[in-house]
């Protein structure tokens, strides 16, 4: 291996030990309180990095692979989002909250910031919504099949696809008029990538994926893996950054796997979950914990307040829009329980941050409130829409049905 690409040891060690003991606590932890695995991924990241116990660091590896974990994490976001489900009424009065909330963020944070700029990236951090984070708690609840299921989803698409174009504007560097010409070539490079995922494939590439589903051939997989490469390099190629073409990826990839047998579909998505959940993702995360400032954070009062303030925030500015907005036929309780998963927030705000500290246009110091105050929305908030929603029971349905949602009358 080369001089130049530094590696050490150490660090190889303890960031997948301390992806693998994530789940270990959270799990021991399940009979008092339900925490998201992400969480523990973070905290354990600070916990043996520079600022507590010093034990690892990012090295040149580390961080590769937490940029691909990065990736494969946006990626899987746009995987898990079918817009075909939740057109009409969920995704309008969703876009409309989104676009309340940007604005009002994007303003608030000029505002109290002495660099306007600055503070508008800030505010941008709060207009998100994790719905890697919300999902599985929606589906295990059975809420998913429910007109109410699609709201939060719907809430959650525009909350991680609306930020992700935001940051590929305001972080290009461009001028108006050329990011737009920008984002419209990539919309035409999205466009023929998603007429050639829908288009009817020949029998022997369907007979090809079926042979290799579970042989060293794994050619959906490494299908999949080309679509993603191929939509972050044109994504860098545009310079517009990668996490538009991996969440795009995403989507283009659902659409390439809708027609092949259920079977065969779940199989793949399952490789997909074990290559990004069980290995890249993690890492990102636990890297995220280890370039956390926790010194910043602690070490002024002012910073340490900032985080009770960004998690009223995250409830006012964008959960309280997602409330307002839902359909008229909707209780108080059901709005509130809407508003408090619209406002679970972590996922992007780690990205978000991460991306603006290395840019320089935030603070460490306001990035670590930040994502502790992202870090309290995913403990306290999904917990109070459960508990406003009440005990929701999946529908009947056969062992190996899928949800299906219908909520276009909404």
């Amino acid at each position: 291996m080369s001089a130049d690409f530094e590696v050490q040891p150490l660090s190889l060690i303890l960031v997948p030990a301390a992806a693998a003991a994530a789940p270990l606590i959270a799990d021991r932890l399940l009979r008092w309180i339900a925490v998201p695995t992400v969480v523990f991924e973070i905290l354990l990241g600070v916990l043996i990095g520079p600022d507590v116990l010093n034990w690892a660091h990012v090295d040149d590896l580390v961080d590769a692979l937490s940029q691909f974990g990065l990736a494969m994490l946006m990626f899987l976001a746009g995987y898990e989002i079918d817009f075909a489900k939740l057109r009409g009424g969920p995704l309008r009065r969703a876009g409309t909250a989104w676009l309340i909330t940007v604005a009002i963020a994007l303003v608030a944070g000029a505002l109290v910031n002495p660099d306007p700029l600055d503070g508008a990236f800030a505010g941008l951090a709060l207009t998100t919504t994790a719905l890697g984070t919300i999902l599985p708690i929606l589906r295990d609840a059975g809420e998913l099949p429910t007109p109410f299921g699609a709201l939060v989803m719907a809430t959650g698409a525009v909350g991680e696809f609306g930020p992700i174009i935001a940051v590929a504007v305001l972080l290009s560097g461009n001028s108006p008029g050329r990011t737009a010409v920008i984002l419209a070539a990539f919309a035409v490079i999205t466009a023929v990538a998603i007429a050639g995922a829908r288009r009817p494939r020949p029998a022997w590439i369907t007979r090809l994926l079926r042979r290799t589903l579970r042989t060293s051939g794994q050619f959906a997989v490494r299908t999949v893996i080309l679509v993603l490469a191929t939509m972050v390099a044109a994504a860098l190629w545009l310079e517009l950054d990668m996490l538009l073409g991996a969440f795009t990826a995403g989507i283009v990839s659902r659409l390439l796997l809708s027609d092949i047998p259920e079977h065969a579909e779940e199989v793949i998505e399952a490789k997909l979950e074990g290559i990004g959940f069980g290995f890249l993702v993690p890492v990102f995360f636990v890297v995220s914990g280890m370039n956390f400032d926790l010194d910043a954070l602690l070490g002024d009062p002012g910073t340490l307040l900032l985080v009770p303030v960004f998690l009223l925030l995250l409830l006012a500015m964008r959960g309280l829009p997602a409330a307002l907005l839902a359909p008229a036929g909707l209780g108080r309780r059901d709005r509130g329980a809407l508003g408090l998963y619209g406002a679970t927030a972590l996922p992007l705000v780690v990205v978000i941050t991460t991306i603006e500290v290395d840019a320089g246009h935030l603070a460490s110091s306001t990035a670590a409130a930040l994502v502790g105050a992202g870090m309290l929305s995913v403990l306290l908030f999904p917990l109070g829409a459960q508990r406003l929603r009440g005990d929701v029971r999946p529908p009947a349905a056969g062992a190996g049905d899928r949800p299906r949602v219908n909520a276009e009358s909404w």
